[in-house]
């Protein structure tokens, strides 16, 4: 009798032990990435369509970020900017990189575009990030070319920051919206989602570097980037 006690108490506190294996909290698998394109330094400029640049002057280096893109423009010359994906209307993306700077002089600086083709006639480049004045400044551009200031911070030479943006692509009712540093922003209007043209004409792209004609020297350094389905996708 006593032997069957026993057997039965080991049995309930082998029941009790799974019982409470199946209680115990699971730790969440990390979700999955959704990266749809990515440029990685590590790989050369290779992901990138197409880039434009005088020879030699958009290249990789190491930095504290890593191995990261280097876009110099030369003094005297219009631009070094690698130009990226093609865009569709309708789509909803994040976009997420790191980025410094270096500009000496008073010129502005586009430094992101989303750019579209032809340049008259259109938005030209609905989605601009630029340096002038010593400040970050995003503008969204109409489709009849007015600029719509939303947001400015200023910056540093040799300063890294992080960007990342939402953006969802139409001609009149796209959205943006952006982080700087981790934190989202708020627009000049007051929202952190700015609705108008995100899209225009008949190709649109995407191009990271320096543009715009100046007698100094200007340098964006600029770490992997990525697109994807979420923000998470895209940063950290």
């Amino acid at each position: 009798m006593r032997k069957v006690f026993a057997c039965s108490a080991a049995a309930v506190a082998s029941t009790l032990a799974v019982a409470a294996l199946a209680a115990a909290p699971v730790a969440a698998a990390p979700a999955p990435r959704s990266v749809t394109w990515s440029a990685d330094p590590a790989d050369g400029a290779k992901a990138f369509n197409s880039v434009q640049c005088a020879d030699g002057h958009f290249k990789t280096a190491d930095s504290a970020k890593g191995k990261v893109f280097v876009a110099e423009q030369l003094a005297k010359e219009e631009r070094c900017e690698a130009v990226g994906p093609d865009l569709e209307a309708g789509k909803t993306f994040y976009l997420g990189w790191s980025s410094k700077y270096r500009i000496t002089d008073s010129t502005s600086r586009y430094v992101f575009q989303l750019k579209c083709s032809p340049s008259t006639g259109t938005a030209n480049h609905p989605i601009v990030l630029k340096i002038s004045g010593g400040k970050l400044q995003l503008e969204e551009w109409t489709v009849d070319h007015t600029s719509v200031k939303l947001w400015e911070a200023p910056v540093s030479n040799d300063q890294w920051h992080d960007i990342a943006f939402r953006i969802s692509t139409d001609r009149t009712k796209g959205t943006i919206q952006f982080w700087f540093d981790g934190k989202q922003q708020t627009f000049s209007d007051g929202s952190t989602t700015y609705t108008g043209t995100t899209i225009d004409g008949d190709r649109n792209y995407l191009k990271w570097g320096v543009y715009h004609e100046a007698d100094e020297t200007a340098t964006q350094w600029f770490s992997k980037i990525r697109m994807g389905s979420s923000l998470t996708d895209v940063t950290g």
